[in-house]
């Protein structure tokens, strides 16, 4: 991902941010050739002092049947993002995106069985916690998740470089900047998400 110095950021909170609300992620390889698949990731982070990303995919896919130990792979996760006009600017230029981005460069490390098991219970009590009527790990029972996990490739993401990008109009005049988040507002979800982050930047 290409980041220049204006949008480039250092802000942890804001990493952690984009991968938890945007957990659908992209684990991306070149092992062989490339390979790219969309996958649950979490940042664990039990110990600050070695963060890493948790993810598994289908034991059937190509990808998983490639990976090893120490292999690179690129964990690509896309925040809010939304479409800028250039109709909205007091001078003639061309339309851009504005958008939140996280990428991760770092060398895999298996999961061995209980790390498996630890992974899905956190995975599914992430987003089984909001359902009127929760499923968690525990109530399916042991003997079910475990031959169900024969059939999941664990892994671990050790980070090796990490990238935060936040393209939000720092390039813009006050006067465009502030009329692109007047027209943001008055659009959708997401649009409305990159006009909040916009306003917090300028604070």
């Amino acid at each position: 991902m290409f980041v220049p110095k204006i949008y480039r950021s250092e802000d942890y909170q804001l990493m952690k941010e984009i991968i938890s609300e945007n957990s659908f992620a992209l684990l991306i390889s070149s092992v062989g050739k490339i390979r790219a698949t969309h996958a649950m990731m979490m940042l664990n982070e039990d110990n600050p002092e070695e963060i890493y990303l948790e993810s598994h995919i289908s034991r059937a896919n190509p990808q998983a049947k490639a990976l090893q130990n120490g292999d690179e792979v690129l964990c690509d996760f896309l925040g809010a993002h939304t479409y800028i006009s250039s109709s909205w600017y007091d001078h003639i230029n061309v339309s851009t995106w504005n958008y939140e981005a996280v990428q991760i460069y770092g060398t895999v490390e298996l999961m061995n069985h209980d790390e498996l098991y630890s992974h899905l219970e956190k995975l599914t009590s992430k987003y089984e916690n909001f359902q009127q009527c929760p499923m968690m790990v525990k109530d399916m029972g042991k003997e079910f998740v475990e031959k169900e996990m024969k059939g999941a490739f664990g892994l671990k993401i050790i980070p090796t470089e990490i990238f935060i990008k936040q393209k939000l109009s720092q390039n813009r005049k006050e006067n465009d900047f502030q009329n692109i988040i007047s027209h943001l507002e008055n659009a959708d979800d997401n649009a409305r998400k990159i006009a909040e982050k916009m306003k917090l930047i300028k604070k």
